[in-house]
């Protein structure tokens, strides 16, 4: 369980295992999108997430800290989901997954911004206190920054000035 909670011992690494967990989160989902596509990233997205509300459900269950900072297949759900857009707008323009890489910086720098400041409903999953809410504000983080990427795609190609 730790191995999957921990995303294979990345959680451990000081400082900010978060951070750690959204970059490490980066070349896998690279690797998944040049395997299999937006539509291989969005399954392994969804399998992370059954196996890490598993994971974080059997480690919370036996102490005290409902969502230690060494969890972070949070973190790399979350992270996956930012990467959405930039993975099927690739794909529908039929270029490089790498030729997009300044949504790959903003999704991961939306996405931090949305997890580590946690604004409405962010906060609001994370104040749940059990596994869902750990795995779920991250989900919530990562489509707002999701849309926000969206957003700024479409301001910088011109289509929403």
């Amino acid at each position: 369980m730790k191995l999957i909670a921990s995303f294979f011992g990345v959680g451990y690494l000081r400082p900010a295992p978060g951070t750690w967990g959204s970059l490490a989160a980066l070349p896998v989902g690279y690797v998944l999108l040049l395997a299999g596509g937006f539509w291989l990233l969005f399954a392994a997205t969804l399998i992370a997430f059954v196996a890490g509300l598993i994971a974080t459900k059997a480690i919370i269950a036996t102490g005290d800290d409902h969502d230690p900072s060494w969890i972070v297949i949070d973190e790399v759900v979350g992270q996956w989901i930012a990467l959405f857009p930039v993975a099927y707008g690739a794909a529908m323009m039929g270029v490089e997954y790498w030729q997009l890489y300044p949504g790959w910086i903003a999704g991961f720098a939306l996405f931090r911004l949305f997890d580590i400041r946690k604004p409405w409903l962010v906060g609001m999953a994370d104040r749940r206190g059990d596994a869902l809410g750990v795995m779920l504000d991250d989900v919530i983080a990562g489509v707002f920054a999701a849309v926000v990427t969206i957003v700024l795609a479409g301001i910088a190609h011109g289509v929403l000035m």
